[in-house]
């Protein structure tokens, strides 16, 4: 049986969202496969590990004599947790592959998923490059839009410009529009983001997105908006497109009150109130779930994904939102109307990405050729 790692937290505002996220898989994952193995960053950047992870109640009073303190290491050819809080050292046990569940700038942003390649680890999620333009969405709208998939007009600025030249940046938002949505570049969960209607209210929207980011991305607000979600499920080589979902808020944009403080205990995203399938026409559906593709292929991303678009109710025209790498609840609840239960949504993830990780393995890393065996790099130099 094949030891599976979920790893979640981290420093980072969706810290809790992750702990939601990584307790749902961890009792849906297929135990007749996989033993699983929680690892979780405290807020500290601390790792942890054991059994009393995967109880909800635990975090309320967190006891750290419950738990071991590990690291993730690799020891010939294999990967091992090892106890690092004791005066003797030891293996606690051995890791075969990773499913990061983590959310927010820090973790998802491909900070993590990098360490992973550094080991040599398989891991269950989209590249370090997928991953880390998914988080940006300065960056991903910049791609996407060289690629001609339609993202709504924006602008984009750095803290220290807003500081020194504040007058410029608020033209550059006048000449957008009114209203407008101020958003932290490189967060998720909707934290930091704020609808303004006009000038009067866009100095303190600023100074909120500014407080949990130093990059700053502010867009033209859709008229009568309508927001639909799709996920895949796929690697470099296949993609599958689940039903769309049209999201409903109680606020001008899904908020973060809606998507995890408004539902039933414990089910984060999955209690979000939504409509399956979305209330638009076929032929929109298809071009959405087309682009869907699109994104993903273009992105590199891999795994399991959510890809939000915003719709204008009057035009119909749509628009990519963002790609989630690592989406709250890793958007079961939409492959579960298609017919995939959580379970089987997991295998097939994991097998997918397993599969990618033995073609990658293949490919030439290094050369068996030493170019350092005659090198005299000291030749010449004064003494």
């Amino acid at each position: 049986m094949l030891k599976l790692g979920v790893v979640f937290g981290g420093e980072t505002v969706e810290h809790e969202v992750s702990i939601i996220s990584a307790l749902q898989a961890m009792s849906n994952i297929d135990t007749s496969k996989y033993e699983v193995v929680p690892i979780y960053i405290s807020k500290d950047r601390i790792w942890y590990s054991g059994e009393a992870l995967k109880d909800i109640n635990f975090y309320r009073n967190f006891n750290k004599k419950s738990v071991k303190q590990v690291v993730l290491y690799k020891k010939n050819n294999d990967f091992y947790l090892r106890s690092v809080d004791n005066l003797i050292n030891h293996d606690i046990t051995n890791i075969d592959i990773v499913l990061p569940i983590v959310h927010g700038n820090n973790v998802e942003d491909g900070s993590l998923i990098g360490y992973f390649d550094t080991l040599g680890i398989c891991y269950v999620a989209s590249s370090i490059l997928g991953s880390s333009i998914a988080q940006d969405k300065v960056v991903m709208k910049e791609l996407m839009s060289s690629h001609n998939i339609p993202v709504v007009p924006y602008t984009w600025f750095y803290d220290y410009e807003y500081i020194h030249d504040k007058n410029k940046i608020l033209k550059n938002i006048k000449e957008i529009g009114y209203p407008v949505v101020v958003k932290p570049a490189t967060l998720g969960s909707s934290v930091g983001i704020t609808y303004v209607h006009d000038p009067k209210e866009i100095e303190n929207a600023i100074a909120e997105a500014i407080k949990y980011d130093i990059k700053i991305v502010v867009e033209k607000a859709i008229s009568n908006l309508i927001e639909v979600n799709s996920s895949v499920i796929g690697n470099y080589e296949t993609q599958e497109v689940s039903t769309l979902e049209e999201v409903m808020g109680l606020d001008e944009i899904l908020s973060f009150q809606d998507k995890y403080l408004s539902g039933a205990k414990c089910k984060g995203m999955a209690a979000t109130s939504r409509v399956i399938p979305a209330r638009i026409d076929a032929k929109l559906t298809k071009s959405i779930q087309n682009t869907s593709i699109e994104v993903f292929k273009l992105l590199n991303l891999g795994g399991v994904v959510r890809i939000d678009f915003l719709i204008d109710g009057n035009t119909k025209e749509y628009y990519v939102n963002e790609p989630n790498a690592i989406p709250g609840s890793l958007a079961f609840y939409l492959w579960k109307y298609d017919g995939l239960e959580y379970k089987d949504l997991l295998n097939k993830v994991i097998d997918l990405c397993m599969s990618e990780y033995k073609n990658k393995r293949k490919k030439i890393k290094s050369f068996e050729s030493n170019i350092l065996e005659n090198f005299n790099g000291t030749k010449g130099v004064k003494k």
